[in-house]
Parts: C-alpha cells; structure tokens; sequence
C-alpha cells in the first residue's frame, strides 16, 4: 500500500448550494464510511445503466419511519422491482396509510406509554389505535376477497390481493399491486398482518395461505430475471428479508450487484450482521460481482442513496 496505487484522502468542501450528488461524490476518497457510500451510489449509477432488476429488502422499522415515503416513491415510480420485507413492514405500511404514528424518543418512560396505550418502536411512538385499525381493516379486506370466490393464495399474492383492497395511494403495498412488483414476505405470520390470516381461517378453513408457494415464487422471479440480465440488490438492515433475498438468488448464480447497510457486527456470526462478502462464499453473491458494505443507520444512507442519482427521479 503506498501512494501510487492508493488514492490521497480528499477533504470534503462544502457550499451554500452544494447538492446531494456532488457531495456523495466528495465522499470517495474522504474515509471510512463515507467511501462506502460513494461506491455504493456508484453500484446504483451501475445498476440503472444495466437496466438490473432491482431487489429492495428490509424491515418493519424501516417501514415506521420516514423512510417509507421513498419506498413508496420508488414503487410508484417503478424504480425497484421485487421487495422482500418483514411482516411487521406490511403492518406498517397499511397502518400508516390511515393513522399516524408519532415521534417520540429512545429515552421514554416504557412503562408509562404502555399505561397510555402507546407502543415504542425506538424513537417512534406507534398508539394502540394504529393496530385496531390495521387489525378492523384486514378482517374488512379478507372478507371482500373471500366472497369473490378464491379461498387459496400464496403470501405473495394475499399481499398483492390486499393492496388491490386498499383504498389509499399512501402506501407502497397498494402501489405495487397496482405495478406488477411482487411483494416477497417469508415470515407472514409473524406480524398482525398474518395474525388476523391466522384469524380469519380459524372460521374459514377453506382459506389458506401457502408460504411454501411464496418461496418458489421468489426464486422463479429470480432465476427469471437472472435470464433476461443483470439482478442486484438494496438491502436495509437484517433479519429473514434479508436473508430471504440472497437466497432466492443463489439458484441464478448469485446477486450481480448488491448493497447492504448493516447495523450490525460481523463478528458474531449472525446473518444480520454479515457483509457482502461472505455471501459470496455461499453463492449468494457472485464472485465478480460489484458489492459493497456499509456500516451506519439506514434511515439516514439510504435517503443520501436514493438523493444522488437522477435515475430515480427520471
């Protein structure tokens, strides 16, 4: 390592009207996790020239958050092609599309907002309301699908049917619906999406949901789109949806390109917390594949992410 073949460390210079694009540039040789960030915008620049089908993952929190809003963005838009989420992410969206959750803080007095009927998701305070709303309008949606006469889905499509159900645009389950993107869910029951599923077939038998299904649908859409070019992957946090979108993929030869934002260690062997990298030594990712690992909170690099390339606001 010396000077010829490593670049100098760039210090960033700011200006009053400075955008978003021109800084991620600064970013490339400036240090640490700033130059991940900038390789990862140029993974996205790449992704987009390729014309890549794009899989975007992540969880429940993210989908509490304001990040929701460029979820729902991209989906209107048609910028991301699959997503693989979390229940809780559905509980989420469709809660939020009708009921507002609150900013709270990290140091609240839990056993207080519980007394009050108010659930602490970090710094975000989500009023018991939200769920008996969510809970009234599955049962609502469930009922309207079932006396159409079709009483066997897969998770992908009992989601897909229920963001036809909706009847609010503030949310990335109705839109992708209504745009052909499929929504992947491993762990539908784990959520109080798939508790009122569970519900609603307790006095229906006949109603039933195949996860199984689900699975192969997600590596048919892989291997399909694998076929017809390149496959990369946005990847927000941990967890099953995590896991669930690099597997879905190793069957094709692995992901093409694929950015994760890690929240988590390494060091401790979990999935959540593994790079880029090691899925490589599974197939998950492809070995010449352009990837990157970054390490920092989401909500605040995947906005930077999204901000610095134009091909998601053509």
């Amino acid at each position: 390592m010396n000077g010829k073949t490593n670049p100098a460390i760039s210090d960033i210079r700011l200006n009053r009207g400075i955008t978003v694009a021109e800084l991620v540039r600064q970013f490339k040789n400036s240090g640490f996790q700033t130059h991940n960030i900038a390789i990862a915008a140029e993974i996205l620049g790449s992704m987009a020239k390729e014309n890549a089908t794009i899989f975007l993952s992540f969880t429940s929190n993210i989908s509490a958050s304001g990040i929701r809003g460029i979820i729902i963005d991209l989906v209107k838009k048609k910028k991301v092609h699959a997503l693989v989420v979390s229940s809780g992410a559905l509980d989420e969206d469709i809660a939020r599309a009708k009921m507002p959750y609150l900013q709270g803080t990290f140091e609240a007095d839990d056993s207080e907002l519980g007394r009050k009927g108010i659930n602490r998701m970090g710094s975000i305070f989500v009023p018991n309301e939200c769920y008996e709303y969510l809970e009234d309008k599955i049962t609502e949606v469930l009922n309207r699908i079932y006396s159409k006469g079709s009483k066997e889905f897969s998770a992908t499509e009992i989601i897909r049917q229920i963001g036809l159900h909706l009847d609010t645009e503030d949310s990335f389950v109705y839109h992708a619906a209504r745009n052909g993107i499929p929504i992947f869910c491993p762990g539908i029951t784990d959520g109080a999406v798939g508790l009122q599923l569970a519900f609603f077939q307790q006095t229906r038998p006949d109603f039933k949901v195949n996860e199984l299904k689900s699975a192969l649908e997600a590596v048919d859409f892989a291997m399909t789109a694998k076929g017809k070019g390149k496959v990369g992957a946005i990847i927000l946090g941990g967890g099953i949806a995590k896991h669930h979108t690099i597997i879905s993929n190793v069957l094709g030869g692995g992901l093409d390109y694929a950015i994760y934002i890690n929240s988590s260690s390494p060091y401790h062997g979990s999935l959540s917390g593994a790079t880029t990298s090691e899925a490589k030594s599974w197939g998950k990712i492809s070995g010449n594949a352009m990837d990157v690992t970054i390490y920092g909170d989401a909500s605040v690099i995947f906005p930077l992410l999204i901000a610095s390339n134009n091909y998601f606001f053509e």
